[in-house]
């Protein structure tokens, strides 16, 4: 029973009952990358009248986080390229780094030096700053 409620009434945990019904309507299972993610599109390819092109989209094993679309299927999603990576050889570049998950909001996340999160002091002021004052 939970599992259904939380079907109808999330989206950031897979896909909701609306979602299932679409893809299990009109999807077409395109592939599926290292994360578990499935891509979908049309059935057939067909184009969308009221976008002018065929409609893509992706089901997440897990949260839905956009940053956990590998870039091969980055392009594909966006409409960059046409062939999907499943059906090329895509061999990722030596610069491209594996996913990590998006840390705001956690003890891990970025904090620069002049941020008082960083530390728990602010380093004091150089004195290059002249406030404005009304003339």
């Amino acid at each position: 029973m939970k599992q259904f409620f939380l079907k109808l009434f999330t989206w950031w945990n897979g896909q909701t009952f609306g979602t299932q019904l679409w893809t299990w309507r009109f999807g077409e299972l395109v592939g599926q990358d290292e994360q578990g993610n499935r891509y979908y599109r049309t059935r057939g390819g067909a184009i969308d009248p009221t976008l002018g092109f065929e409609r893509r989209w992706v089901i997440f094993n897990g949260n839905a986080e956009a940053s956990r679309i590998p870039p091969a299927w980055h392009g594909w999603m966006h409409h960059v390229i046409d062939v999907p990576p499943t059906e090329i050889n895509y061999q990722p570049r030596e610069w491209e780094k594996p996913h990590q998950p998006n840390l705001t909001g956690t003890p891990r996340a970025y904090r620069p030096s002049g941020s008082t999160l960083a530390s728990g002091k602010r380093p004091k002021a150089t004195g290059d700053y002249q406030p404005w004052t009304p003339g």
